[in-house]
C-alpha cells in the first residue's frame, strides 16, 4: 500500500504539470521580491506582497519535504535537490534585528529556475565541465596582464599616477582596457597626446586580451556544452539499448517455456 502511494507521488511530482507550477512559483515569487524594494508599493500593498511570500515559501517547504518522503537518502545524491534544499533552507534564516539583512538574500530563491528548467540545467552543467579547461587560459590571461601592467607602470607610471601609479593601479585600467569601456577616449587618447607611440602597446593589448583570449573562454564553453549534450545523448541511447535487450530475453524465455509443441 504504502510503495504505492509513493510511486504514484513520484510521478505526480516528476509530471510535467507539477514542476510547471513550481516554476511560476518561483518567478512570482520574484516578481515579488523586486516589488518590495519600492517604498511606494509597499506602503500600498505591503501585508499582500508579505502573504504571498509566506504562501510561496510554504509551497517551496511542502515540495521540498514531499520530495524527501519519495526519494528519501537518494535525495541527497542529487546534486540538483541539495541546491534546492539550500535555497529554501535559507529562507528560513531569521530575518530581524541584526540579522535584517539576510532579507536581501531572499531573492536567491530566482535561482531556483536553474534547477527546475532542463535546458538551463544543461547550460549551467556546461559552465561547470569547462571550469577545468578554462584553468590554463586564466594563467595565460594573469601572466599577460602582469606582464603588461609592469610595462605599464614603467612607460606611463610617472605622467599618469591615477591609472598606472603601481601594479594594483595599472592591473584594474587594464582590465578597464580590456571590457572596451571608454578605453579609447577616456585613458589612451590623453596619454597619446604626451606619448604618441602608446598606441604600440595598448592596440596589441586590446588585441591579445578582448580579441584572442576571451574568444578562447568562449570556445572552451561551447565545446564543453556540446560534450556534456553528446554524453547526454549517449546515455539515452544505452538506455534505449539496454531495454531492447530486456525486451529480447524476454522474447526468447517466453519461447523457451512456452508449451511444446503436440
Amino acid at each position: 500500500m504504502r510503495t504505492a502511494c509513493v510511486g504514484k507521488l513520484r510521478i505526480w511530482i516528476e509530471s510535467a504539470r507539477f514542476q510547471n507550477a513550481i516554476m511560476a512559483v518561483i518567478i512570482i515569487n520574484a516578481v515579488i521580491i523586486g516589488m518590495e524594494t519600492s517604498p511606494a508599493i509597499m506602503a500600498r500593498f505591503g501585508d499582500i506582497l508579505y502573504a504571498l511570500d509566506t504562501i510561496a515559501i510554504v509551497i517551496f517547504i511542502i515540495e521540498i519535504l514531499l520530495k524527501l518522503f519519495v526519494y528519501r537518502v537518494s535525495f541527497f545524491k542529487n546534486g540538483w535537490n541539495v541546491f534546492d534544499f539550500i535555497i529554501v533552507a535559507v529562507a528560513l534564516l531569521p530575518t530581524g534585528g541584526s540579522l535584517s539583512v539576510l532579507r536581501a538574500l531572499r531573492i536567491l530563491r530566482a535561482l531556483r529556475l536553474i534547477s527546475a528548467m532542463p535546458k538551463m540545467r544543461k547550460v549551467v552543467q556546461g559552465l561547470f565541465a569547462a571550469i577545468p579547461s578554462m584553468g590554463t587560459v586564466i594563467i595565460l590571461l594573469a601572466l599577460v596582464f602582469y606582464i603588461a601592467a609592469v610595462m605599464a607602470t614603467k612607460l606611463f607610471g610617472d605622467a599618469f599616477p591615477q591609472w598606472f601609479g603601481s601594479i594594483g593601479s595599472s592591473l584594474y585600467s587594464l582590465f578597464q582596457i580590456m571590457t572596451l569601456e571608454s578605453w579609447s577616449m577616456g585613458i589612451v587618447r590623453p596619454i597619446m597626446e604626451i606619448y604618441p607611440w602608446a598606441w604600440v602597446f595598448f592596440v596589441p593589448f586590446v588585441l591579445v586580451t578582448s580579441f584572442v583570449v576571451l574568444n578562447l573562454f568562449i570556445a572552451i564553453i561551447v565545446n564543453a556544452m556540446h560534450e556534456e549534450a553528446d554524453e547526454e545523448q549517449a546515455a539515452q541511447r544505452n538506455e534505449i539499448l539496454e531495454e531492447i535487450q530486456a525486451l529480447r530475453r524476454e522474447m526468447q524465455t517466453m519461447r523457451t517455456d512456452g508449451p511444446a509443441a503436440p
